[in-house]
């Protein structure tokens, strides 16, 4: 990496292709001359109006078009919204290694072996402190906190400058696994001089501190200790090792089996046991099917659903339909975490449930955030100086609430960017601007699908949610066009036929009367005949219902 001289320099771009404005489908571009690495590969989850759809991954056109410049994927730790998409993007991108840290990696291995990719796909794992050359950049890991371990910020030098991207963070001073941030190497990077400051937004709008990982042991400790006859189960994120483990130390303690369940929370824990970053003692972990061997009060039980996932362990044994698990009056349920917005509801329906069923609720105190409140973040400013600030991960007033820390602290309007997905950033000494915008954009995944559901397909979807479906089916003679049987009526989800029966035939008597039109004009052109039939019967149901059902022609030829 050689440094250019200011007649010659070329201006580093920053081009977010997801992750702005939104939570999850974190992904970055970062381009100098010939060279493009990318900082994350995340997912987003569906919103309520997709319908049908499993997961949504970002449009990476503009990586495709620029595929002989990529030299490395850089991931800052193993959540969804960070790695979710690395097997998607990667079926169509495999021309550069990942590189990420130990519990990372094990989390993308396990991801790539689902999708029978583990043998195609380079991968390094780094440990912090390690410096990755790749084309004009070099790449520094760097220890940070978050709700996950292995978690790592990264200094993102160029010819132009550094950049210090903070991933996902708190300042943890206790972590229940391994050191705390690493403050110092922060503090002399930013007396290098960086060039901007890439910083987590989540939590920016809350003042003062996150609290560390540790309180919730205590809480956790003290909820074994108040309820020694009834059996545990807690509902936490699949991801959160640490918070995985104090519940199996409280476990011991008090005597305790431990059964996981949800697919995500096995998969996790396994890994990480494997790994080394889950120390669980012999004999304290069960399988589902031995829950029955044990009494209620020698159990805890650790499962996915604490945002009401409908899918979800915890779902399904609030609406009754687990195989294995049935909750019984007394059982003691716990919400170790917060609703994530818009969740909120979701969350309730299943708390009624669970409390239909005769068990107890606890949340208050049983989470801390993995993201830094407003405090931290002024410390990670003070430390890096930054000539620019450029807020990233949250929704737009998240990304306002770090623009304002940022202008508390001395930077003016100039020198803080808000950008969006797709922005072309061009950042230099004493130079920023937003030069251009590339294509970027959400597809989505649906089973086995990738980018076959789009906005077409998600309105017809909406449009049978809503007003249902009426079928047409009629039997025209090949030779003269006149009707030979029907037009018989199918409906799904508009009306309960039994119950309709006078709409159900007025609405033959207009298609009928429809087609005798037809005949009489001597119409045969099926595109004419299934146009007519779809207009008359939708102006009749919607002055008879107010309703607009999809209306499905269907004929047959003999």
């Amino acid at each position: 990496m050689k440094k250019k001289t200011e007649q010659t320099a070329e201006r580093l771009k920053i081009i977010p292709l997801g992750g702005l404005e939104q939570i999850g489908m974190n992904i970055t571009a970062f381009e100098y001359g010939d060279s493009i690495i990318v900082v994350d590969c995340g997912l987003s989850f569906p919103e309520d109006d997709m319908l049908g759809v499993d997961l949504v991954i970002p449009d990476i056109s503009y990586l495709k078009d620029n595929q002989d410049k990529l030299k490395g994927f850089f991931i800052t730790h193993g959540h969804e919204d960070h790695i979710g998409a690395i097997p998607y993007v990667f079926k169509e991108l495999n021309v550069c290694p990942i590189y990420s840290t130990k519990l990372t990696n094990g989390l993308i291995e396990h991801k790539l072996e689902e999708h029978k990719m583990l043998t195609k796909v380079k991968r390094k794992v780094v440990k912090y402190g390690t410096h990755i050359n790749a084309g004009e950049f070099r790449v520094e890991f760097i220890r940070t906190n978050h709700s996950i371990q292995d978690a790592a910020a990264l200094a993102i030098y160029s010819p132009a400058g550094i950049v210090v991207h903070t991933g996902d963070f708190k300042v943890d001073y206790t972590p229940v696994y391994g050191d705390p941030i690493d403050l110092q190497r922060l503090g002399e990077i930013g007396k290098k001089g960086v060039l901007a400051l890439m910083c987590d937004s989540t939590n920016a709008e809350r003042p003062g501190f996150t609290a560390s990982e540790k309180t919730v042991g205590k809480t956790i400790d003290s909820i074994f200790a108040d309820n020694t006859t009834s059996r545990i189960i807690i509902a936490t994120f699949a991801s959160n090792v640490d918070r995985v483990q104090q519940i199996i130390n409280s476990a011991d303690k008090y005597g305790r089996k431990v059964c996981v369940e949800g697919r995500s929370m096995v998969n996790t824990i396994d890994t990480a046991q494997k790994l080394g970053y889950l120390h669980i003692p012999d004999n304290t972990l069960i399988d589902i099917e031995s829950l029955k061997a044990y009494p209620d009060e020698k159990i805890v039980l650790v499962t996915t659903g604490s945002q009401g996932e409908s899918m979800a362990a915890l779902s399904r044994m609030a609406n009754g339909t687990h195989k294995k698990v049935q909750i019984k009056l007394g059982d003691m349920i716990v919400f170790s975490s917060h609703p994530i917005p818009g969740n909120e509801k979701a969350v309730s329906n299943v708390i009624n449930d669970l409390t239909m069923r005769g068990a107890q609720i606890v949340m208050q105190d049983v989470h801390v955030s993995g993201h830094a409140c407003a405090e931290e973040i002024k410390l990670i400013y003070s430390l890096v100086r930054p000539q620019f600030s450029i807020p990233v991960h949250g929704e737009f007033k998240h990304l306002t609430a770090q623009a304002r820390i940022a202008e508390s602290l001395g930077w003016d309007h100039d020198h803080i960017k808000i950008i969006r997905s797709g922005d072309v950033l061009e950042l230099g000494d004493n130079y920023s601007k937003v030069t251009g915008h590339v294509h970027t954009g959400a597809i989505m995944v649906d089973g086995i699908g990738v980018g076959d559901v789009g906005n077409i397909v998600l309105r017809d979807r909406q449009k049978l949610a809503e007003d249902g479906i009426i079928i047409v089916v009629l039997t025209l003679d090949s030779a003269s066009g006149t009707v030979l049987a029907g037009p018989d009526i199918v409906s799904r989800g508009f009306v309960y036929v039994r119950d309709s029966e006078d709409l159900m035939e007025s609405a033959r008597a207009v298609l009928t009367e429809t087609m005798e039109v037809l005949e009489e004009k001597n119409i045969t052109d099926w595109n004419k005949i299934k146009s007519d039939i779809r207009d008359n019967l939708s102006d009749f149901v919607w002055h008879e219902t107010q309703r607009r059902p999809m209306i499905i022609p269907i004929i047959m030829e003999v």
